[in-house]
């Protein structure tokens, strides 16, 4: 329970400061689209908005994940984190395709006059960029500490929304250059980031959802934690399933058949105990014992 509540309370943290450092810079982003009147900043300004509300989504997923098992969800909840993943992408795809619209309208009005961004959208981009990468790189560091889906969607977010800035900056500087249509393709391409980013957390989302088995890194590190018990003789079967953010074990050891029962089921425990106390995201292990024939 104590984990439960660390990692609630970590991930909510991270979320909160998603959530202010997204509030400012989105404002920021916005006021500079419209005071240096810039399409593309106004789009990434849209972009960053969207990273606060995917942040709320972050929050309750992860208060949902960390409920205790109940009659109804024996095994507990912590899919409810991949649940909010996949409704973080969907909120990302309906951002890109926004965008990508006002971009695709933006270029059949090339023909009409178009206003050059003024020096503060540039500026806000090269901003939003530095901004956007740093709190990539802290939302990622806690996603891997925790092992949070919710948490690494909302990371890439955060990539997504830098990437799209680059885009916005080539657009901004090519439309002060003297061609006002890099602008909207800026939008076109900060569309396709935040599209590809959206796939991407979905994909990661769904693959924690239909019971994946872990990496044979991770399997092949529980064996060895298994056989370095002296009593064991074997391993028969090691199977392995990602339940959210936590893994399930299903495991078969080969023990003396002339142990007593109470003698093999101290064993099991002392194995069972081992591997728990070496892999903090397992859940739970299920240990069956079989009898060495030779």
């Amino acid at each position: 329970m104590d984990m439960q509540l660390d990692f609630e309370k970590t991930a909510t943290k991270v979320s909160l400061v998603s959530v202010a450092g997204n509030a400012v810079l989105s404002f920021f982003k916005l006021l500079a689209g419209i005071l240096a009147h810039s399409g593309a900043m106004i789009s990434d300004a849209v972009h960053s908005a969207s990273d606060v509300l995917s942040s709320f989504i972050v929050i309750i997923g992860v208060k949902l994940s960390v409920k205790e098992a109940d009659r109804e969800h024996p095994y507990g909840h912590e899919r409810f984190e991949c649940v909010a993943a996949i409704i973080l992408a969907a909120v990302l795809a309906a951002t890109g395709l926004l965008i990508g619209y006002r971009a695709v309208a933006a270029v059949r009005a090339r023909g009409e006059a178009q206003v050059v961004p003024g020096l503060l959208a540039l500026i806000a981009a090269v901003v939003s960029i530095a901004a956007k990468e740093a709190m990539y790189w802290y939302t990622r560091h806690y996603a891997k500490r925790l092992n949070s889906p919710a948490l690494m969607a909302n990371a890439w977010h955060h990539r997504s929304d830098a990437l799209s800035s680059v885009g916005a900056l080539f657009g901004i500087a090519g439309a002060r250059l003297g061609y006002p249509i890099m602008e909207p393709l800026a939008s076109l391409l900060i569309c396709v980031f935040i599209l590809k980013a959206a796939y991407d957390i979905f994909r990661d989302a769904m693959k924690k959802m239909v019971d994946r088995a872990c990496d044979a890194e991770t399997e092949q590190h529980i064996a060895e934690c298994v056989k370095a018990h002296p009593a064991v003789l074997g391993i028969d079967r090691l199977q392995t399933r990602e339940f959210g953010s936590r893994i399930y074990v299903d495991l078969e050891i080969r023990l003396d058949g002339g142990l007593s029962l109470v003698e093999a089921h101290e064993i099991a425990e002392q194995v069972h105990d081992k591997i728990e106390q070496e892999f903090p995201s397992i859940k739970h292990i299920m240990v069956h014992v079989n009898p060495d024939e030779a």
